[in-house]
């Protein structure tokens, strides 16, 4: 995953490279650094 650590708190959603099931994904960042990082399956 590449993420845009210019922002510092985001949300998105992105298809897992294996099983292509939804996942979305929350990354923190500050200074431009990453701090925290979370991420959940969205089953359907």
């Amino acid at each position: 995953m590449i993420f845009d650590a210019s922002i510092h708190a985001q949300t998105y959603i992105e298809d897992c490279e294996v099983c292509c099931n939804p996942i979305e994904v929350s990354p923190n960042f500050e200074n431009g650094e990453l701090i925290g990082f979370n991420s959940q399956s969205i089953e359907q």
